[in-house]
């Protein structure tokens, strides 16, 4: 997990290390704001965070800090507590949600369960097919339709598949879409109310997945769909590409959801639990001796 995260922030670290090149016992004040400024923490977020430390910072006290953002209360929704879990996944084009599904599923089939999914961006037929060659590769199935279908018919017919075979974890891809699009918006919720009537209390899970080279700007994207349909969680994406995974820190801050996984790269073993201790002793090794 700790090599995967160097990889994932590598950029971050970098940008870091141009602050201060070399590590420390302590560091001063400005300096830590300035490596938090670098990885894109939000100001206000900072200024919090500098509230109450000394002017010369060691390892502990950064540390101490920086936890706190993660510290609370969040409604963490564990997949073995249903017998047929649904997950939907949500996100705008470009995030990496169809990648993200794959790397969920493999997930899931590694940790040996019978996964099953549902292609319900019936909006571009290359998500379709798209999802359809991920399948194929992890030898999952899939249930599908064309171009231009009703996609809460493909989540109907999903769930009712995975209720019949015996599936126990069910992941549906949705349309990527901009909250601002109201007749998408509008099928979105109408996709939610449709799983609730194939299998109560479905969808288990809404994820909503963000794309990291965005840092902070996703945070707005982020709260419009949780006032349209509800977001249980997070997934966020192509740290690896980005100086920006300071923004994690302004995402937690801002949202107080939980965030589940991060990832990196384009194969389906590029997903890790996200972990906010780990996370932050990562940021902390690249400054402190």
């Amino acid at each position: 997990m700790f090599g995967f995260l160097k990889k994932a922030f590598g950029k971050t670290n970098k940008a870091i290390k141009e602050v201060v090149p070399k590590k420390h016992k302590k560091i001063d004040k400005d300096t830590f704001e300035e490596i938090l400024l670098e990885a894109d923490v939000n100001y206000e977020l900072i200024e919090r965070l500098l509230d109450g430390l000394p002017n010369t910072i060691d390892r502990v006290q950064a540390f101490n800090s920086l936890i706190t953002v993660f510290q609370y209360q969040a409604n963490w929704i564990n997949p073995n507590d249903y017998d047929t879990f649904v997950e939907m996944i949500i996100g705008v084009n470009g995030a990496g949600k169809t990648t993200t599904i794959a790397k969920l599923a493999n997930l899931y089939k590694k940790e040996g369960h019978s996964v099953i999914l549902g292609a319900g961006d019936t909006f571009r037929a290359a998500a379709i097919e798209q999802l359809t060659r991920w399948a194929d590769k992890l030898d999952i199935p899939i249930v599908s339709t064309r171009q231009g279908h009703d996609p809460s018919a493909v989540i109907y017919d999903t769930i009712l598949k995975a209720k019949t075979k015996g599936f126990d974890r069910v992941i549906i891809d949705t349309a990527g879409r901009l909250h601002t699009q109201t007749n998408l918006s509008e099928e979105l919720k109408k996709m939610v109310r449709v799983a609730n009537k194939a299998l109560s209390g479905a969808p288990h899970r809404k994820m909503l997945v963000l794309d990291g080279t965005q840092g902070s700007s996703t945070i707005n994207q982020a709260k419009a769909f949780n006032e349209m349909i509800g977001i249980d969680g997070i997934i966020i994406t192509k740290l690896d590409g980005t100086a920006k995974g300071g923004a994690i820190l302004t995402i937690a801050d801002e949202l107080k959801m939980p965030i589940y996984y991060i990832g990196t790269g384009e194969t389906p073993d590029d997903l890790a639990i996200f972990k906010a201790n780990e996370f932050i002793n990562m940021i902390l090794d690249e400054i402190f001796e």
